[in-house]
């Protein structure tokens, strides 16, 4: 299987929302939801801990660009559909083709938090890796003390599969955390 020549939607929508590639020139809009949203970020992303320019942002979506054409890795920009205004971030990783399985990341803007705006799009993500990507397995890993996170695939119906003890480090790397593991299946 050669994923490049895979075709399929570069974009779709939900009620609320644009869900599309990341495209050069959205580093700004991005830029801007990272900063207003550092504080909430800083406790579950280690990226987060890096200090980054407009363009830094901006090299880092040309290059989620590129692999989203290549079909490596499938990030996905999370925008509302009646202002245009960037919102969030979310997207297929490490992905599986020959199985294929994806693990579905994301964040909010904190100005838009508490909206139910990563539920829509994560369940649209989620129909979309199944109906579009013909997936056999989507998961959702997170910390588990990040119960905003986990209450996600928990209202969507993923099963939690286990609890892995031990296995990662906090965002800002001085604690050992353990991780959900949820996913569905096709």
């Amino acid at each position: 299987m050669k994923p490049i020549l895979l075709d399929f939607p570069e974009e779709f929508s939900t009620e609320r929302l644009l869900i599309r590639k990341p495209m050069p020139g959205d580093g700004k809009g991005v830029y801007y939801a990272m900063q207003a949203s550092m504080n909430e970020l800083k406790e579950w992303m280690p990226w987060a801990h890096r200090e980054q320019t407009v363009e830094d942002v901006e090299v880092n979506m040309r290059d989620a660009h590129a692999k989203f054409l290549t079909r490596e890795d499938l990030r996905l920009h999370l925008f509302d559909k009646e202002t245009g205004e960037f919102i969030g971030s979310s997207g297929l990783h490490r992905i599986n083709w020959h199985v294929p399985k994806f693990e579905i990341g994301y964040w909010i803007d904190t100005r838009h938090s508490g909206k139910g705006y990563i539920t829509e799009a994560t369940k649209a993500i989620t129909e979309f890796a199944f109906t579009e990507l013909k997936a056999r397995r989507v998961e959702i890993r997170c910390d588990y003390n990040n119960t905003k996170s986990r209450a996600i695939p928990e209202k969507l119906g993923f099963t939690l599969e286990g609890i892995l003890k031990n296995d990662g480090l906090s965002a800002d790397g001085k604690e050992v955390r353990d991780t959900c593991v949820y996913a569905k299946i096709k």
